[in-house]
């Protein structure tokens, strides 16, 4: 399974983006997938994860409601909506996917497939 993460881009703060992690092939549908990021010099963090069947989802606490995770099956594409942008929000952004559910997918080592990051920065 092959994954690309695009969206991401330059946006200031309060603003928002809507990230899309799409597969290569009708796979995605039944991997869970989460979404982590990585900032300079700081270690990759979870930040978002929805089950195959998009009924459950996990957050970060720093999300705060700010961000949604969804996913369109049919297109084979999870999404994450990003509202109310906040600078510390800067990082690389990644999608991955695992076989395994929901409730263990904010650890990053579970996820056997990755997407190749899409930077968002947020200015001040």
């Amino acid at each position: 399974v092959q994954l690309q993460a695009f969206g991401g881009g330059l946006v200031q703060a309060g603003g928002s983006l809507r990230l899309s992690c799409a597969a290569s092939r009708r796979t995605e549908s039944r991997y869970t997938v989460g979404w982590f990021r990585q900032a300079p010099g700081k270690e990759r963090e979870f930040v978002a994860v929805i089950s195959w069947s998009g009924g459950i989802t996990y957050y970060a606490d720093f999300v705060k409601g700010r961000f949604t995770i969804s996913r369109d099956n049919a297109k084979n594409t999870v999404n994450l909506q990003m509202n109310s942008l906040e600078p510390q929000d800067t990082a690389v952004y990644y999608c991955a996917a695992t076989a395994l559910g929901a409730s263990q997918g904010r650890r990053d080592n579970v996820y056997a497939y990755w997407g190749q990051g899409t930077q968002v920065t947020v200015s001040s």
